[in-house]
């Protein structure tokens, strides 16, 4: 491609070298590495800043949306579809709130259904529902897929829809090994073929999920999901097209499901890494072109909600649809901002669909394609997240295949580690969850509020548990053992005070004062904060006047060395005593009989729950 470059041309080029060496002068001696380089969690590194040079070796520059690879997009716009789940006891109430939803912007509807419908239930729930515009999405538990389809097929085909309805059926028997251990009773290439049979005269009709939604909901890094996500997909190519059908025939009928978390511009490249590598394992199967292009729906992450503090999720799953947009998926669904603790309401959902109704109809983001293409930025992840993605798909591969892999569990283990892993991330403030593990709601109360918790393994079926399970999904949220930290503080009905006892430094025990703040506050402990007393003494007494259950000293380092042992004594045990901070006299103080200290490298949750055993006896 042929550029012309005429502003600035008049200045010097300045190279990669320049710039680093002009940085690390402003650095002042600090490590450019370790200062600016950022490690990701899917093992590379993200420079500072990228160049055009940084583009020379990747093999999709140049292309156009709706060329292979796809890495631009499979087609030449960039609209999707605004879904929402719709729910109801019975057809009526699911036509009501279908009929609702669409008039209020939703054009893609998922529905769970139950195992045994007819012809007049599909009838009833799509009364006035204009199937040619909108799409359809039938979810429900796995045993009843056949003759859920068989059905709704034949209600298709009464009405003339082979060629112009667009939706899916979600057939997924890996779900019972990834939610329970348990291997799927029936053989899944026989069933599979027969589902095909039944859904091919609807050409647009999808059934075989590729759900790796539940992997992130797992807390899956970026990279596992997309790699095992390729794995799941070419599992369908491999055993379908050994039960005799075309590779384009398996293609065109798998439908990916993937999740999207709060990681903005790597989330944006994981959509585009996704598409150019499904095309290539499509490829490897001898398919056309055509056929190699991805089917992807995204919903954006449960994992990383929160119950407390619940309209934060907002700004979460925002920035969540926006990278899924931008990305180009072909649907997308905003989870309520309420679903962590409840079944989201009419409010909650309507907020939901406007999320996305905002960035479509308002931002115009529908209006650019791939509107990150050509991002040094974007364009580098891309290639750096494809690379780790398809190295971890080549292992499945080398090791038996994806199913092989779930029956021995190893998948679902693999995945429950980077959980546990974030788990810890977030007890260590590493990661950050916004009004959970850093700034929260003092003065929240969340038990009254929490009516039905949900989880992603929650499908409607009933929970099978057997002695041969092997391991499975892990669905714990990120927030959870906060959660449980400060749940058990409003049950115990104890509320401890934590008294700043801030002296000296102004700029220090304000500082210190505001981190100790925050670092009680997660666990709902009552925090009496102050703007600073003259003497240790006057602290002390105003810390026993309000009845401190905790009283931490909040100064500056130098300054701890006395006043640290002058109010440790002066409180003589009447108080739980903390020193904000992690001084250098540290080891003195502790000789002397101080033992808390709080600071930045200390574990939030595992010091919280150490002081709840304390405090809530």
């Amino acid at each position: 491609m042929a550029t012309k470059e005429k502003l600035f041309d008049m200045f010097s080029p300045t190279s990669t070298h320049d710039w680093i060496e002009k940085i690390t002068v402003d650095l002042k001696g600090a490590d450019f590495e370790k200062k600016l380089v950022w490690r990701t969690n899917e093992g590379f590194n993200v420079q500072p800043f990228y160049r055009r040079e940084d583009l020379k070796d990747i093999p999709h520059m140049g292309t156009l949306p709706g060329q292979f690879p796809y890495v631009r997009g499979t087609k030449e716009d960039n609209n999707w579809l605004i879904r929402q789940q719709i729910s109801g006891n019975s057809p009526e109430e699911l036509n009501k709130e279908a009929l609702d939803a669409i008039e209020k912007g939703v054009d893609s509807l998922g529905i769970r259904v139950p195992n045994e419908v007819t012809k007049e239930y599909f009838e009833t729930l799509f009364k006035d529902v204009d199937l040619k515009k909108i799409e359809v999405n039938i979810l429900g538990c796995m045993g009843h897929t056949l003759e859920v389809a068989q059905v709704f097929v034949d209600y298709l085909k009464s009405k003339g829809l082979e060629k112009d309805f667009h939706g899916s059926i979600n057939y997924n028997p890996f779900k019972r090994l990834l939610n329970h251990g348990l291997d799927f009773p029936r053989d899944i290439k026989e069933e599979g073929l027969k589902l095909y049979e039944i859904v091919k005269d609807i050409e647009n009709l999808k059934c075989f999920a590729v759900d790796s939604v539940m992997l992130n909901a797992a807390g899956a890094y970026i990279s596992q999901e997309l790699g095992y996500a390729l794995a799941w997909g070419a599992e369908w190519m491999t055993l379908l097209t050994d039960g005799g059908l075309t590779p384009c025939e398996v293609a065109g009928r798998i439908k990916f499901n993937m999740g999207i978390s709060s990681n903005y511009f790597m989330e944006i490249a994981k959509f585009r890494a996704a598409r150019m590598l499904w095309a290539e394992v499509v490829k490897a199967y001898d398919a056309d072109d055509e056929c190699c292009k991805m089917h992807v729906h995204a919903t954006t992450s449960f994992y990383n909600m929160t119950i407390y503090d619940a309209h934060v999720n907002l700004l979460r799953s925002m920035t969540e649809t926006m990278s899924a947009a931008i990305a180009g998926v072909d649907s997308l669904e905003t989870l309520p901002f309420d679903i962590t603790y409840k079944a989201p309401d009419e409010f909650s959902k309507r907020i939901a669909k406007n999320q996305q109704l905002l960035l479509r109809d308002e931002s115009h983001i529908n209006k650019v394609v791939d509107p990150a293409g050509g991002s040094y930025y974007v364009e580098v992840l891309t290639k750096s997240i494809a690379e780790v993605a398809w190295k971890i798909f080549v292992d499945v591969e080398e090791k038996g295949g994806f199913l092989e892999l779930l029956k021995k569990g190893e998948i679902q283990k693999v995945v429950n580690e980077s959980g546990v892993k974030r788990h810890n991330e977030v007890a260590r403030r590493k990661e950050i969850l916004l009004g959970t593990n850093q700034y929260p709601n003092f003065n929240e109360k969340a038990l009254d509020k929490i009516e039905i918790p949900l989880s992603p393994a929650n499908c409607g079926c009933k929970m099978e548990v057997a002695d041969n399970a092997v391991d499975y999904l892990n669905y714990d949220r990120a927030a959870s053992q906060f959660e449980q930290l400060r749940l058990d503080t409003e049950r115990s009905g104890k509320r401890p005070k934590v008294f700043m006892l801030t002296i000296g430094n102004l700029a220090m025990r304000l500082a210190r004062a505001q981190f100790s703040a925050n670092f009680f506050g997660c666990a709902g402990y009552e925090i009496i904060d102050n703007i600073g007393f003259d003497t240790i003494k006057e602290g002390v007494d105003a810390a026993i006047e309000k009845k401190a259950d905790v009283v931490v000293l909040c100064s500056s380092d130098d300054e701890y060395a006395q006043y640290a042992p002058e109010a440790f004594k002066e409180l003589d045990g009447r108080a739980m005593f903390v020193v904000a901070g992690a001084p250098a006299c540290m080891d003195e103080l502790k000789a002397q009989g101080i033992e808390e200290f709080i600071h930045v490298r200390v574990n939030v949750l595992d010091t919280l729950i150490q002081f709840n055993a304390k405090l809530l006896k």
